[in-house]
């Protein structure tokens, strides 16, 4: 590859401060860790806290600098070289390496996109009393339909303030009376407990924070960004300026902390509610939903529900999506989600398949929760070959030039990796 060189300064502008110029500078890093609390995320961190009570928050705390760290890398490597990571993959190594990737990342996407929309069909059966067989497929059909002829874009304004519902958890956890010194020490004080159970509950912890799709979206995106920008040739896109990394580094962080923030609170309000009635081996949406039932009652199905929508209709997009950049990128076609289909029919027809892919899983007989929580353990398993491919491609000089990831980067993504294979061998040996 050719050696990224200093990116132009653009025109300076009057710069918004204060809270205002803090939310201008939030962009794909806070997406993602929208995205990162996918139906799959919702239902593991549900699983999780019903299962073993407060004995995993403290992994909300671990979790973060790693996966902050892995999309920090990603969202570099962007806007360092110009190029989506399957395609900075296709310049550097060799095909079977570029393959193998898109490989883990299609078989991990599949497994998600069907859970998402499972999970968001029974939450609507759940609610309505209509089967979630006819949920899912309406689902599938306005999320494709939207993708190919409005945008992620606009996917996002119409549904980003449904996401807020998960804020509800962060009510519930105080209004659940739970046991705060308790809730201490399992934060602080890791538990481990080598069972099948723990740690399988731990692997899918890992894979639904740290997860293949976002590595590929989050490189994406930023290039996306700079297009916006008129930066429309690679050329124009290489390089990055020390502002620029900042401002990314304060989207990326910001995003990866509500991701975390979240996932804290579903366990600490599960483990509050579900564990402590006893109800602990939870299988659909209704028995997850009532750890919202301290703050809302008879309504926590409405909560719960709208919740889960409106991160399924983000989450699913970006699974579908970020298949579909890693496809066209590794093939070298044009695409993106910002251009018409007429002009990018091959980028949105990997899109459709893998929408409709996901979808044919949906008619087996796993229940939403239990497949939801699979698709988390599937993305840990399969994440460590990516994790340390994005670790190498951000430590080389030929892909960044002076713009190589710093040391603390570098050991956060290799510590990421074997945390996550020894779990996954852990999982396997206990059971």
């Amino acid at each position: 590859m050719n050696r990224p060189r200093a990116k132009a300064p653009r025109a300076k502008s009057p710069e918004p401060r204060g809270i205002k110029g803090f939310i201008a500078k939030l962009g794909p890093g806070l997406i993602t860790g929208a995205a990162d609390d996918d139906p799959s995320g919702i239902s593991t961190y549900s699983v999780t806290g019903a299962s073993f009570g407060y004995a995993q928050l403290w992994t909300a705390i671990f979790s973060f600098p790693l996966m902050a760290a892995v999309q920090i890398m990603c969202a570099r490597l962007g806007m360092v070289t110009g190029y989506g990571l399957a395609g900075v993959i296709r310049r550097r190594y060799p095909a079977w390496v570029l393959w193998s990737c898109c490989a883990l990342l299609s078989i991990a996407n599949i497994i998600n996109i069907g859970a998402d929309l499972k999970g968001m069909g029974e939450a609507m059966e759940m609610m309505t009393g209509v089967s979630g067989r006819i949920w899912l497929p309406c689902f599938a059909v306005v999320i494709v339909l939207l993708l190919i002829y409005s945008s992620y874009h606009r996917i996002v304004k119409l549904f980003k303030w449904l996401t807020l519902v998960l804020f509800a958890y962060v009510i519930a956890a105080f209004l659940s009376n739970p046991d705060w010194g308790a809730v201490l020490r399992s934060t602080f004080i890791p538990h481990i407990e080598l069972t099948a159970p723990y740690l399988a509950a731990f692997v899918a912890i890992l894979g639904t924070t740290i997860s293949p799709y976002l590595f590929f979206w989050q490189a994406a995106q930023e290039v996306e960004e700079e297009r916006a920008m008129g930066r429309s040739t690679v050329s124009s896109r290489k390089g990055a300026t020390e502002k620029e990394l900042r401002v990314m580094r304060t989207d990326v962080l910001s995003g990866m902390a509500f991701a975390g923030l979240i996932m804290y609170f579903i366990i600490l309000t599960t483990g509050s509610t579900l564990y402590a009635s006893g109800h602990r081996d939870i299988t659909t949406a209704r028995e997850a939903a009532e750890a919202l039932r301290p703050l809302a009652g008879d309504a926590a199905y409405l909560l719960f529900t709208l919740g889960l929508v409106g991160t399924g209709m983000l989450g699913v997009p970006v699974l579908a999506g970020s298949a579909a950049y890693a496809i066209s990128e590794a093939m070298a076609w044009h695409g993106s989600l910002d251009e018409k289909p007429q002009v990018a029919a091959k980028f949105y027809g990997v899109l459709t398949v893998a929408v409709i892919a996901g979808l044919s899983l949906d008619f087996v007989g796993v229940s939403a929760v239990r497949m939801l929580f699979i698709a988390a353990v599937v993305n840990g398993l399969l994440a460590p070959p990516l994790v340390i491919v994005v670790t190498l491609l951000t430590s080389d000089p030929k892909v960044m030039g002076d713009r190589v990831s710093s040391p603390i980067l570098r050991w956060l993504g290799w510590i990421a990796a074997i945390v996550m294979i020894v779990a996954g061998i852990g999982m396997f040996l206990t059971m």
